[in-house]
């Protein structure tokens, strides 16, 4: 359920693709991005990506895309990215500082494209949260060690 202080940033759905789309389960009026005052989720069907804010590290509107390459749930062969797709004009590829993991790659993803509505509202609303430290490397769950003093 979303906050005060959550915003959601529904997709921008190609027509032609809605059919197929909701036999995965997706739905328009439920699937998108939330900014928490901490998280960002993203879900497409029963797809679904959280990590910290301060683990985004980069927010860039990129496109068009290839259809093909771009609609549902779908995990690049070129790196490691995951894109939750519904339309192949334009999205918003979010860069992470470590990698979070998925139910497409249990290692995580360094990064991950959604083709929301507001493209700008996005990577301004990220940014102006306060994208994360640069130069974290290790897993998002991996455990932290206490230092020593």
């Amino acid at each position: 359920m979303a906050e005060e202080g959550d915003r959601f940033f529904p997709y921008r759905w190609d027509h032609r693709f809605v059919p197929v789309l909701s036999v995965l389960g997706a739905r328009p009026h439920r699937d998108g991005v939330i900014l928490t005052s901490g998280h960002l989720i993203a879900s497409l069907g029963p797809f679904r990506l959280t990590t910290p804010l301060h683990n985004v590290h980069d927010a860039h509107v990129t496109g068009p895309y290839r259809w093909w390459t771009a609609v549902g749930p779908r995990r690049s062969f070129a790196d490691d990215g995951l894109t939750f797709g519904t339309n192949a004009q334009a999205g918003v590829c979010l860069h992470f500082g470590a990698p979070v993991p998925s139910p497409l790659r249990r290692r995580g993803h360094s990064a991950l494209t959604v083709t929301v509505d507001d493209l700008d509202g996005l990577t301004q609303e990220v940014r102006r949260r306060g994208v994360g430290t640069r130069g974290q490397k290790e897993p998002i769950d991996a455990p932290q060690l206490p230092t020593e003093r």
